[in-house]
């Protein structure tokens, strides 16, 4: 217990300091994307003199702070708890009546069955919604949360409802990934592709470095610079717009005795990771890999919710929108490299929206491992000062089923910040089994 506590304190002061703001390089291999002028799609023109009645637009979008999962801030914090208090702050801080909610929809992995439903359900009744409003989950492992946004929006702009609720929500201190498939098929051994399906995404990320030679040091180097962009943020205060305060317990495992607190900072954020240190790390997957503990994605526990509404409502009510709700697309890769996923997703969400890769101002891109993150970010050929310019899930963790809709608080608060000069953003993230996710947002009128 004393750990943990100590671990948030220790943070604090960590924070308190002024990391350097230092810029990752990635060596480039020149991807030609090729400029247009926004066009329409299928939410309509991306014109700001021509918005839609009809546009899909975020009213609200917050998150709890992401801990360490089983040593963290949460890891004696009922789930649903986490979930409730972001359900609750989108509907208190808008003033949202929460029986006028067509859906919630929770974005959630590892759970078995029909658990993490009741979770959900439990929580929304936590939260105060009435019985009236349904929930739903929906998995599509790395891409739940962002899943969740886009069915959203998706049925708003269909008219089966007006609001509606994109949420995700991951504790992994209870809920262990998987990595064998239970009783799998006996066809999987007469099929490559289906044996490539079931590699774990460790030795995944090990093929992908491999087939396009990224390095450890380009991967340590991108570990560095997320916890640097992680801790500046935080020490700048940018996350205390998204982030619900959580008053809870913390159990010290051998006294029994509780101790209560407020986590309201992320606790798996190192700020003084250096090079050196990464570099003594053994490899987690292959004994002469590239990828470790300290490149990867940290597990951890954390929720995050979305509320989205058609833009008349919400005009009609004279509520700020936060962003506007552009495309999203899905693809299917090799599973056998499926960090790859962004490279051919990002493009596809692009297209949807009428946009190329020289009007997007922000990129939120999942950094389930660095080798994956790097070798998009170089494909795509991106700008480093563009992408995961307050941290990624190296430094921030990645609650799996949380992590797209947190991508969306935390996106959609950096291009309030910046204003009219940040118009357009991108949140995308690899999927296991061998997908890819990606979604376009517009600045709102904030």
């Amino acid at each position: 217990m004393e750990k943990a506590i100590h671990r948030q304190r220790v943070l604090l002061k960590h924070l308190q300091q002024n990391p350097s703001h230092s810029s990752f390089h990635l060596q480039s291999t020149h991807l030609s994307a090729s400029a247009c002028v926004a066009g329409k799609s299928s939410y309509g023109k991306i014109d700001a003199s021509e918005n839609d009645d009809n546009d899909v637009v975020i009213i609200a979008a917050h998150r709890t702070a992401i801990c360490k999962a089983k040593r963290g801030g949460f890891k004696d914090t009922p789930p649903d708890d986490l979930l409730a208090s972001v359900l609750k702050a989108v509907i208190e801080k808008t003033n949202v009546k929460a029986s006028e909610v067509g859906d919630i929809v929770v974005g959630t992995v590892l759970a078995p069955g029909a658990d993490k439903l009741v979770e959900c359900r439990l929580a929304a009744f936590y939260a105060g919604f009435p019985e009236t409003v349904p929930v739903r989950t929906v998995n599509r492992i790395c891409s739940s949360g962002l899943q969740a946004v886009a069915d959203v929006a998706a049925y708003i702009k269909a008219g089966f409802y007006d609001i509606g609720i994109g949420a995700g929500l991951e504790y992994m201190t209870q809920d262990s990934i998987i990595t064998t498939i239970r009783n799998s098929n006996p066809k999987v051994e007469t099929l490559a592709q289906a044996q490539d399906f079931l590699l774990p995404v460790g030795i995944t990320s090990e093929n992908l470095a491999q087939r396009y030679g990224v390095t450890r040091q380009e991967q340590d180097q991108a570990s560095v610079e997320s916890h640097k962009r992680a801790a500046a943020a935080t020490t700048a205060g940018k996350f205390k717009e998204e982030i619900i305060p959580l008053p809870t317990k913390i159990v010290d495992p051998k006294t029994g005795e509780e101790k209560k607190i407020v986590v309201c900072v992320d606790d798996c954020i190192r700020p003084n990771t250096t090079l050196m240190d990464l570099a003594k790390l053994k490899p987690s997957f292959q004994k002469n890999g590239s990828t470790t503990a300290g490149n990867s994605s940290q597990v951890s526990d954390g929720a995050a919710a979305v509320l989205l509404m058609k833009r008349r409502v919400a005009l009609q009510r004279k509520l700020p929108i936060l962003g506007i709700f552009r495309s999203f697309a899905t693809v299917g890769v090799d599973p056998a490299v499926k960090g790859v996923g962004p490279v051919y997703a990002i493009p596809a969400a692009l297209e949807s929206a009428g946009l190329g890769l020289s009007n997007i101002d922000l990129f939120e891109i999942n950094e389930a491992f660095a080798s994956q993150f790097v070798y998009c970010c170089k494909k795509l050929a991106l700008d480093p000062k563009k992408v995961n310019v307050n941290g990624g899930a190296i430094a921030l963790g990645h609650p799996l089923g949380a992590t797209g809709a947190r991508c969306v608080a935390t996106l959609l608060h950096e291009m309030k910040r910046r204003g009219k000069d940040c118009r357009f953003g991108v949140i995308s993230m690899c999927i296991g089994t061998g997908m890819g996710a990606a979604a376009v947002f517009e600045r709102g009128d904030t």
